[in-house]
């Protein structure tokens, strides 16, 4: 240091204004001791200390908040008005507005073009760009700024956060610095303390990002211990307990207001709402199925429709959607817009998540704060999450098939062992009927456990079917299952019945529906023996099916069932599910010594209360349903 200084001392000497400065060779010793004791130990003091104020800023705050706090520093070292800060987003190409001091950010443009711009200038070249006087300068737009924040002048440093892996991008933005007086030269001193400041800025945002990276596997382990601690429970997983648990896991990422995640269809014409948080009224609707033209997001989401909105409402790249301003956004439906004024969403994210390149299922996160941007750590979070609840949903699936197996599987086993009697005794035209009977019974098991194996992908069409004869045929297989179970004194009463009560739905779903309730009407009625009894019947615009059992049900137990919190059983939690997938209801009556459960759905074809309920439910936004 000594001997640098000595250089620029004699370098200072040669100047034309100092060789005339009548001074021996002790003056300008005694002029180097003083520089070095008083000057610049005094500067390297100050710059130090601002140093160590922006590196010290707390890594945990808010990113925006970062470069806020940092800004501030450097306005107030280098005796400026102001300074801001924009980040280049690469998927938009554009500069995006992420903090100024003092704070501007609601009078700020959210979005300048990288091209044409100061700050795109200085991002492309990485080399500070000085403006004298904003007002001469055509790429600086915004000359009412000029007048109302009396600035005239700018630096603009280059701010760049190197990748951590090589798959990544540098992080590249500027800080531009305002002040006061208009055609100001900018001392080279000044610039290089504003780069070294912004250096240290990019230093401790990148400490940031490793905590941040640090963080995000202990996320991503949170959530995956949750799935495998519901895996391992008696009750199997279930979703909306896996929502439950993992969603405030993210609490400190994002302040989610709701989450959802629907499945697409193979022909990207309709969405399933498959599991949602909080899962309460006003919010979502398990298993309501709507067309993907009904949010002009999802459109996005999915290709079929070209993004031509205005990019300082919402961020479209192909990894998310953000809608940064639901009300003012054209990617969101009117119902959607009076659902997120209503519970307070201003902001949401849409992740479409993939298998072998298709896109499955899509997520929905929708925030209290108004988010600009998502860091690309919190998107792979996101995405992380989305596939392991895929996975769940997968695994809660197999649970439900391999429950509803038994019932088949019981009754296949049955009906085989009468036909292989029969088939042994030889005298095949006296059984003629019977074998008939059997065999047509096999085949419809067998197959309908072949319709089961295939639901955990899909659960084929909708269709019209007859509510009676469906009951019918599921009560007789219930039959052949009490006799395999010994079930002793069990008395069947069949009727009165209502033919041609014809309802929309899955077929599968209904017959899950009937084998859950009729198995565990069985088991629940006393050792002592009972009544096991159907029937069905039409209650105004309502097809409805009764199936009564001999055994009385709690209060409390009763109220959890209706409410799909039961915990009598994986059959009954399924029950639920379906029902509320196929628009109708669950109804349980416990009365004197028996219990009564009452299946309702709408009748096909009928305008009245549960088609009208049905045709509301397919108008209803994402998170309204």
């Amino acid at each position: 240091m000594w001997t640098k200084l000595r250089k620029l001392i004699q370098a200072i000497r040669k100047e034309p204004w100092a060789q005339n400065v009548p001074a021996d060779e002790d003056f300008w010793e005694s002029l180097t001791e003083w520089v070095e004791t008083h000057l610049l130990t005094g500067f390297l003091d100050q710059v130090t200390k601002q140093v160590d104020e922006i590196v010290d800023i707390d890594p945990d705050l808010p990113e925006q908040e970062i470069l806020t706090r940092a800004t501030r520093y450097i306005v107030e070292f280098l005796g400026a008005s102001s300074a801001s800060v924009r980040i280049y987003d690469p998927q938009s190409e554009q500069m995006l507005s992420y903090g100024s001091y003092p704070s501007h950010e609601k009078h700020r443009e959210t979005y300048i073009p990288l091209n044409g711009s100061i700050a795109g200038e200085v991002v492309k070249s990485g080399k500070p760009c000085l403006v004298p006087d904003i007002l001469d300068d055509k790429r600086y737009e915004d000359k009412e700024v000029v007048y109302r924040r009396n600035i005239h002048s700018l630096m603009a440093i280059p701010l760049e956060i190197p990748r951590f892996f090589p798959r990544e991008r540098d992080t590249r933005g500027v800080i531009q610095i305002y002040f006061p007086e208009a055609d100001r030269e900018f001392s080279p001193l000044e610039i290089r303390i504003a780069e070294l400041l912004a250096k240290r800025l990019s230093f401790v945002i990148a400490r940031k990002k490793i905590i941040s990276l640090h963080r995000l596997n202990e996320k991503k382990e949170a959530i995956v211990r949750h799935i495998f601690r519901r895996l391992g429970s008696r009750g199997g997983i279930k979703m909306k307990e896996v929502f439950d648990q993992v969603i405030p896991e993210l609490a400190d990422i994002v302040d989610v207001q709701s989450c959802a995640l629907f499945s697409v269809t193979g022909d990207y014409q309709y969405v399933t709402l498959e599991a949602g948080y909080p899962e309460g009224t006003g919010y979502h609707g398990i298993g309501k199925k709507f067309t993907v033209s009904s949010e002009p997001a999802f459109e996005i989401i999915l290709g079929l429709r070209e993004y031509s909105g205005d990019s300082s409402y919402e961020v479209v790249t192909p990894s998310y959607v953000l809608v940064v301003d639901p009300q003012k956004s054209g990617l969101i439906s009117d119902n959607m817009k009076r659902f997120a004024a209503e519970h307070d969403i201003n902001s949401i994210l849409y992740i479409p998540l993939y298998v072998e390149g298709e896109i499955t299922h899509i997520m929905t996160f929708d925030a209290i704060e108004q988010r600009q941007r998502y860091r690309d750590d919190e998107i792979e979070l996101f995405l992380f999450l989305g596939q392991e609840l895929m996975k769940a949903q997968r695994m809660e699936r197999l649970d439900d098939i391999l429950h509803d197996f038994k019932n088949p599987a019981i009754a296949s086993a049955g009906f085989a062992r009468r036909l292989k009697k029969i088939l042994e005794k030889g005298d095949y035209e006296k059984y003629h009927e019977q074998i008939k009977r059997y065999v047509d019974i096999l085949f419809e098991e067998t197959s309908r456990m072949q319709e089961l194996a295939l639901s955990i992908y899909a659960v084929g069409k909708e269709q019209i079917v007859d509510m009676t004869e469906i009951l019918l045929k599921r009560f007789e297989i219930n039959k052949e299952a009490i006799k395999e179970q010994l079930k002793q004194n069990v008395v069947l009463r069949e009727g009165p019945f209502t033919d041609n009560l014809m309802v929309r739905c899955f077929p599968i779903h209904l017959e899950r529906v009937f084998d859950n309730l009729l198995n565990n009407a069985t088991k629940a009625i006393p050792m002592r023996g009972g009544i096991l009894s159907i029937s069905t019947y039409k209650d105004g615009q309502w097809a409805c099916a009764e199936i009564t059992n001999t055994g009385r049900i709690p209060e409390q137990d009763r109220r959890r069932l209706v409410e799909g919190e039961g915990s009598e059983g994986r059959g009954l939690y399924i029950t639920y599910r379906i029902m509320r997938l196929l628009g109708g209801k669950i109804e349980v009556e416990a009365n004197k010594g028996t219990t009564k459960f009452i299946v309702r759905l709408p009748i096909h074809g009928e305008d009245g209360v549960g088609a009208q309920e049905q045709r509301k439910d397919e108008k209803l936004a994402p998170n309204e349903i």
